[in-house]
This record gives structure tokens, sequence and C-alpha cells, in this order.
């Protein structure tokens, strides 16, 4: 592949300062919980269901924890704790006398009372944690072995992925639109969340039909989607990924269920909740941080949001805040156990095409990318801001999109749409963009092997300029602090203060003898995991 002569030194120094920016924020993770991390745990427990008026019960029970100002202690703890208080025997060893799910049920029928139930022996309630999650983490086990089977069997994913969104509202219409994007050559579906509803802090129960601009996240609508893709995968013999997000107020919520369901890929980034959906930081940063490790344990890999930026900043000027992003995106993921291998790093190819030698920047900015992360499956994101109503230019730019894409060896190609401007794309337009994708992919597959980037070339002088900046822009962060530099609007041009925000009712101190099971199980694993 082509090769930036790029300086290592400043890589070293830029990834020190992420990796002390995001080293600082480690008293959150270790003496603080939130109600969504809680309500994970209870749906990784196998709580399930929701009440006659659509709430989820996760939802209900840890909102009556939080009233009843127990919570402190960790959801797990009080469900296993009253399970061995119900036991008939008084001596549950590793199994009681009733599910996680039974309990959950008395609770919601207020047939128990959770904080009037003795502290029972210790030793017997942890005993039992550890036997419950590791009868959930045994069948997000199995899920990931079953996608690494049929890897094995149809062989690893292209590169450049081609990835494509399907986001009709109704989950039925999407299995019909992703089923047909799969048949033309599509090799990972994402099925875009309703409006909205990353800042829903529940996640919506059972299947749906209705949703604006995209259909909602839940754990029904992924069982679903992957038994579509299953099938059309055994049909045409390739094994389809797909794609959601965790993100938003329910991030390891849905992280978990993508986890039991067997997703591929979850869109996760360290602050796109903050930025872009005035989601409480200390909320968002929480929570990444336990859904990050649910899909490092599950084998699912994340894909971060640095496209966002160059919607609210000008791509050339602030180029270096999606690399100074990336790295510390980085070192977040490196917290919570995800390889790099699972990593994947986003991008945009959204310059000003009226800008003289845009494409040449678009080519240095890729290849820093790729430069950086050589291991990471980089997503790089087709152009939609300057995209208009002609659709023979969108189709054109779509082109020389996917042209970098090859020519820098990027990970998965989010193909665009020639009527992006225009309208949700028909099947067609999804069809012209696979077309267009392949035929650049297959045409010049070779040429990277074929030139060289010159040292004093306006490219590598590029790369390398943005690295500086990048460089530059994280000692200044590592110097105040992330919750300070994005209180100032440092990042994206978007002032975002510590105590501010939607969600952070839901961030609470954790009790001395709090547990979380999961979290302790995952970060044992994916320590040892190589």
């Amino acid at each position: 592949m082509i090769k930036l002569t790029i300086n290592q030194k400043k890589i070293t120094e830029a990834r020190a300062y992420a990796k002390k920016i995001t080293n600082e924020i480690t008293w959150l993770f270790e003496g603080y919980s939130s109600v969504t991390i809680e309500r994970a745990v209870l749906r990784l427990l196998g709580v399930d269901g929701a009440t006659a008026d659509g709430t989820p019960y996760p939802n209900v029970i840890v909102d009556y924890l939080k009233d009843k100002k127990i919570i402190d202690k960790g959801a797990a703890y009080h469900i296993c704790n009253a399970m061995i208080y119900l036991c008939d025997s008084g001596n549950v060893g590793l199994q009681g006398n009733f599910t996680t799910q039974e309990i959950a049920e008395k609770i919601i029928k207020n047939e128990i009372n959770l904080s009037e139930i003795p502290a029972q022996d210790p030793k017997k309630v942890y005993e039992l944690m550890q036997s419950e999650t590791s009868k959930s983490l045994e069948n997000i086990t199995q899920q990931k072995e079953y996608r690494n089977c049929q890897f094995t069997k149809y062989g690893e994913r292209k590169k450049p992925s081609l990835y494509v969104i399907v986001a009709t509202g109704n989950i039925y219409d999407d299995v019909v639109q992703a089923k047909a994007a799969a048949k033309q050559g599509a090799d990972i579906i994402a099925v875009i969340r309703s409006t909205g509803q990353s800042l829903l802090d529940y996640v919506p129960y059972g299947a749906t039909t209705e949703g604006f601009g995209g259909t909602f996240a839940t754990q029904e609508n992924f069982r679903i989607m992957r038994k579509a893709l299953d099938e059309v995968g055994e049909e045409i013999g390739r094994y389809i990924c797909l794609t959601n997000y965790a993100s938003g107020l329910c991030m390891p919520e849905i992280a978990a269920m993508g986890a039991m369901e067997r997703l591929d890929v979850m869109l996760n980034d360290a602050m796109y909740g903050i930025l872009f959906r005035d989601i409480n930081p200390r909320r968002t940063l929480l929570d990444q941080y336990f859904s990050r490790m649910i899909n490092g344990f599950a084998g699912i890999e994340i894909q971060t949001g640095e496209d966002n930026y160059l919607t609210t900043s000008d791509a050339v000027e602030k180029a270096y805040t999606v690399t100074a992003s990336q790295l510390i995106n980085e070192q977040f993921a490196i917290l919570s156990g995800v390889k790099a291998e699972k990593m994947g790093i986003g991008h945009a190819f959204e310059i000003d095409p009226d800008i003289e030698n845009g494409f040449l920047y678009e080519i240095a900015h890729a290849m820093l990318t790729k430069e950086l992360f050589p291991n990471s499956p980089t997503k790089y994101m087709p152009p939609t801001k300057f995209i208009t109503g002609n659709i023979f230019k969108a189709y054109l730019m779509n082109a020389m999109f996917n042209f970098v894409a090859q020519l820098t060896g990027q990970g998965v190609q989010l193909l665009g749409m020639l009527t992006e401007a225009v309208h949700t794309p028909h099947l067609q337009d999804r069809a012209l963009a696979i077309e267009n994708a392949e035929y650049i992919f297959k045409t010049m597959k070779d040429l990277p092997k074929e030139i060289f980037i010159t040292e004093d070339g306006f490219i590598n002088r590029r790369a390398n300029f943005v690295l500086e900046q990048a460089t530059d822009f994280l000692a200044k962060v590592s110097e105040k602090g992330l919750l300070t530099s994005m209180a100032q609007g440092e990042f994206a041009d978007i002032k975002r203060p510590e105590e501010a925000g939607k969600g952070l009712e839901g961030v609470f101190k954790k009790a001395e003898d709090y547990v979380n099971p999961f979290m302790e199980r995952m970060k044992i694993e994916l320590a040892t995991k190589k």
C-alpha cells in the first residue's frame, strides 16, 4: 500500500496526550454507575418484558431501587439477595427456587419489597451472582463463536466492506430492503434508529412498525433482522453483518441486546452523545465505558462518529479535531478492553467540492487515519454536507469518495446515495451505490501498489500538518482536562458543561460493596484475551 512519510515521534506524543486525557476520567468509571448500566445488568441477567403501558421491566425495577435509595449496591445484588431470601430451603446453592425474571415480576407486582428484605449471606449472594453471570456470558460466547464459524465457512468480510443503511421505520419493511441490499452485494446492513431515540431513557419493547427517519432499536427488532440476514446469507453464500447504534441514554442496554442477538457492529462513540445530543458528559462517558466492554466481550466491532464533527465545523480548517477525537476514542476503547481489530475509527469525505485540491486534502486525511490506525477497520463516511439535488454530481462525488477508500485501504465504506439530498433512498438508489463502489474497487484494485507519495508533496505535507495541529490540540486538552475542554467548546465548537445536559440525574455514586458482576468478569476476560 502507498505510505506517508510521517513524523513517528509526533504520533507517539499525540497518543501519550490522548492516554493522559482518558486516564484522568477513571475516577468516574471506578466510583460511579448509572441507571442504564443497572438496567443493562438486569437485561443480561435475563430480565425482560414490559408493563401494560409499555414501560420496560428493567426501567421499573431500577426506578424502584432509586426511589428506595438502595440502588448504590447495584441491581444484581438486590435481585440475587431476593432469590436467596425467597428460597424455600434456605440453602440456595447455585440455583435457587426463583429465576431472575420471576423475581422481577414479583417486584413489579408489589409482592416483595426489596428494601425490607434482610441481607443474606454475602458469600451465597456473590456465588449466585457469578452463576447467573456465567449463564448469560455463555450465551453471548456462543453467539460470538457462531459468527466466527460463519466467517470460517464463507470467508472474511472484504475490505473495504460495503455498508448500506435501511431506515423505513417498519422493521418488516426493513427486512425486505436489507435482503435486497445483501443480494445486490452489501456486506453490512445498518438499521438506522428512529429520530430522537437516543434521547429516550428507555428501550421500546417488542417489534415496531412506526418510526421517523429510522426504525426503533429494540431487542425483538434485532432478533428479526438477525434472522433475516442469516437466511439471506445462507442463500447467497456470505455472512452478512448487522449494525445498530449503541449510543444515547441507553447505550449499555442496547450494547447488551446487541450482544445477545449477535449484532456484529455497533456505532459507539465516547463523546457523540455529549456534543451532538446534549447528553450530560458524566453520563455519556460512564455509559460508553460499560457498553464498549460489552461490545468487546461479544466480539462486536465498534464504530466511532468523528464524521459528525464535520457537520458543524469546516473539514479543512478543523480536520485536526477529527484526528484528536480518533485518538481519544481509541484510548477510551482500550480502557474498556476493546482490541484494535474491533475499533472502527471513523472519519469522512466532507470537504467543500469547490475548494482547489480538495481531492488531495481528502486523500491526505484518509491516509493519515490509516497511518494512525493500521490494524483497525476504519469507517469512512460519504459526502453529505455538500450534496444537493443534483443527483449526477452526487453520484460523481460518491465515486471519488470510493476511489479514496480503495486507494488508502479503508476498512468499512458507508456508501453514499445519489439521492442523499432528495429523499430516503429507494432500492434502486442503493443498488446504484453498490454498483458504483464495486466498479471502482475492482477497476483500481492494485493501483495502491503502483504509486507512491512524495515526501515534500501536498498530500504528505498536509497529513503531517494535521497531525501536528492535533497533537497541539491534545496537549491543550490534556492540560485543561477533557470535561473542562468540552465545557469551553473545544470540540466541534459546541459547549457542553459537566453539570448540564440530559441524564445527569441517572448517575449515582457506588456504595463500597457495590457489585456489577458482568463488569468484573468482562474486565478479567478482556485483559487476558490476545
